[in-house]
């Protein structure tokens, strides 16, 4: 038979979802809907209602095969790692003819629904074609097999995934055709805990306004169906009060709940009570997802104060130069007793202080908190007093109980002048060190300098001194504080008083040739002095071309630069080699026994030849050296290894840098051992 070859046309995992004819609506078929698993039950799904609502992405399947993938006749199971480890499971259909699939998804702080659009929490999955059972084991593969044309050799199992402690999962089990008879589901085999080791409780009773409503909160999430809505699971010590309802919150679009509100009979007065749980009508007092009931007969302890005005009596902690101010009441206040323009308030103290509106953060008409914004920030340090009073709507205050809060509640709060940041510096230029004394003036209780001093390091006094050596921008950067406010600014400095002697020539003349020095100095307003070592000196900037006698043999002579500012000076020489000829030729003999003369085969004087090619030959033919360079020289050796005495064939070619006039040369050197 075919497999999984829909008539409908799906969209793989294009970022858009597919609308089917038939909604899911059931709840347990949606992701947000789920079933909430215990790793002890087994769930056992008679009937699965018919629908489809979303293409699926399968990685390694979509687009590959000639299946398309969606949430065909689904049931979701979502659960939460408690010990990390492997999971297993096995459904069985009731009917072993039938065809199930399953994928598994990681919703660790993501929406449920995006299990259709994002494919990176995808864990694992079997989308087989072959009926039977199937599931997560030991024995697994450790791939999702994708569904084909079934051949009965498709894998029907995955290798059990591993878990995370804390991480929430949910588990799709979708049935490919629409005639089934149902499945059970049991988590069997893995190592991995998902059953929730905390025992179920009461955990805190409030009453409403009246006192005739108790809402209840519990410590965990509680199956729905365990709940007696005549609240019979719950009674009052006190005689002659009764529990007439109880309702789940979220019960309609869930199948759990971990609150609830119950209703009596008549408003308690004011005192001290006791909720205790019991077997109501349905047999059972509150069950967890596990079965788990809480206890007969525990009791949570609650209070019913007499209504009183909600006080005005705490503030937000107040950060540096406020502009807003955050008013927090014990008990919601109604957005509409709230004057937009903040005349419900005043503040006073050593500065003036105007509101110029107040808004609530509401929900369903109440909040807990209301703003105070500022028409300027509060710079100046001292005690402050924000001061109830009757707004511009003629009255003060009203919480949710409809107690109005009477002007006279103040709140002080203390605040710290702002801070400076901005600091002073002396400059003292130096010949090699340049010496700057930071000083910043203080004030405003300030204990705190944080000083960036750019390379030379941090500081935490009030007044470091700084030296630097190498000059250029530097980057300077102060924050202080007194413990509430803080400043900070940056500033650039630049140390432009380096000064260095240098210039720029040829280091290899011809005698008589002449050679130009260029002045590469840094520094301002600079005087120089040359000394060529030719018997000329210069004072300009950039002197004259200079010439070097032939003297008959090498000579090495030494050129030097003075740089001064009038204050600081530098010096730099620099060594220049003058020929004792520029004739290029080769040697007709060398001696390479490395006693320093004539241990090398290369063309003398040959600097002034561009695009040089030297190459010699032995006697059979073979290259034994090649070079591009005019210093480059052959030892007489090839491969590293001594070659014999005798003559040897060489090959000059060489452009003349002066005259432009191309050579090529050929002759022969004698090598001796």
């Amino acid at each position: 038979m075919m497999r999984k070859i829909f008539t409908l046309a799906l969209s793989f995992f294009t970022g858009t979802t597919t609308l089917f004819a038939q909604a899911c609506t059931t709840l347990g078929q949606t992701p947000s809907t789920a079933f909430p698993v215990c790793g002890t039950t087994v769930f056992h799904q008679v009937n699965v209602p018919i629908c489809s609502t979303n293409s699926l992405y399968v990685p390694g399947c979509t687009n590959s095969t000639n299946a398309n993938y969606a949430n065909k006749n689904p049931f979701w199971y979502r659960f939460t790692c408690f010990e990390s480890g492997t999971l297993g499971f096995i459904i069985t259909p009731n009917d072993l003819a039938d065809d199930y699939d399953w994928q598994l998804y990681d919703i660790t702080g993501v929406n449920p629904d995006d299990v259709f659009t994002n494919t990176n929490i995808i864990v694992t999955g079997n989308w087989a074609g072959n009926p039977g059972t199937t599931g997560a084991t030991a024995t697994g593969v450790p791939y999702i097999q994708c569904a084909s044309a079934y051949n009965g050799n498709e894998s029907r199992y995955a290798q059990m995934p591993n878990i995370i402690k804390g991480h929430t999962y949910i588990l799709l089990v979708s049935h490919f055709t629409d005639t089934q008879s149902g499945y059970s589901l049991s988590f069997v085999g893995g190592s991995a805990v998902i059953t929730d080791p905390k025992d179920p409780e009461l955990s805190t009773a409030t009453p409403d306004c009246d006192a005739q409503k108790l809402y209840v909160k519990l410590n965990k999430k509680m199956k729905c169906s365990s709940l007696a809505a005549d609240g019979s699971d719950f009674r009052l010590n006190i005689p002659g009060y009764h529990i007439t309802s109880a309702v789940g919150v979220n019960c309609s679009a869930s199948f759990d709940l971990d609150s609830l509100i119950l209703t009596i009979d008549n408003p308690l007065p004011a005192g001290n009570y006791q909720l205790i749980i019991q077997n109501g009508g349905d047999g059972n007092t509150l069950l967890d997802n596990c079965d788990r009931e809480i206890p007969e007969n525990d009791s949570l302890p609650f209070k019913v104060l007499p209504l009183t005005p909600t006080p005005m009596d705490s503030l937000m902690a107040v950060q540096c130069a406020p502009d807003e101010l955050y008013l927090v009441f014990r008990k919601p206040i109604k957005c509409t007793s709230i004057a937009p323009d903040g005349t419900d308030f005043r503040v006073t103290g050593p500065t003036g202080v105007t509101i110029l509106s107040a808004s609530g953060t509401c929900t369903n008409g109440l909040t807990n908190m209301i703003t105070l914004k500022l028409s300027a920030p509060i710079v100046q340090g001292g005690t402050y007093t924000i001061a109830l009073q009757m707004g511009s709507d003629g009255g003060t205050l009203e919480d949710m109980c409809a107690q109005i809060t009477p002007p006279i509640y103040t709140i002080p709060f203390t605040l710290k002048d702002t801070v400076n940041a901005n600091f002073n510096y002396i400059l003292n230029l130096g010949c090699d060190t340049d010496t700057i004394f930071f000083t910043h003036p203080g004030g405003n209780g300030i204990t705190q300098w944080d000083w960036q001093l750019d390379y030379f390091g941090k500081s935490t006094q009030q007044n470091p001194t700084a030296y630097y050596t190498i000059f250029g921008e530097k980057t300077i950067t102060l924050k202080v504080s007194n413990g509430f406010c803080s400043d900070s600014v940056t500033t650039k400095i630049m140390l432009d008083n380096e000064l260095k002697a240098d210039f720029d020539m040829a280091p290899i003349i011809c005698p008589e040739d002449s050679i130009v020095f260029k002045n590469t100095s840094i520094g301002k307003n600079l005087q120089f002095l040359w000394s060529f070592d030719n018997g000329f000196i210069s004072t300009d900037a950039n002197p004259a071309a200079q010439r070097y006698p032939m003297t008959g043999i090498e000579t090495n002579y030494a050129v030097r630069l003075i740089a001064s500012d009038g204050t600081c000076s530098d010096t730099l020489t620099q060594k220049l080699k003058v020929l004792n000829s520029c004739f290029i030729a080769v040697p007709n003999a060398f001696t390479p026994n490395n006693d320093g003369l004539n241990d090398n085969l290369y063309p003398l004087n040959a600097f002034k030849a561009d695009d040089l090619d030297f190459k010699v030959y032995n006697r059979t033919g073979l290259l034994v050296f090649s070079s591009n360079k005019y210093d480059e020289k052959w030892d007489g050796t090839y491969k590293g290894e001594p070659q014999d005495a005798g003559v040897y064939i060489w090959t000059l070619k060489y452009t003349h840098r002066d005259t432009g006039k191309f050579f090529s040369l050929k002759g022969s050197s004698t090598l001796i051992r």
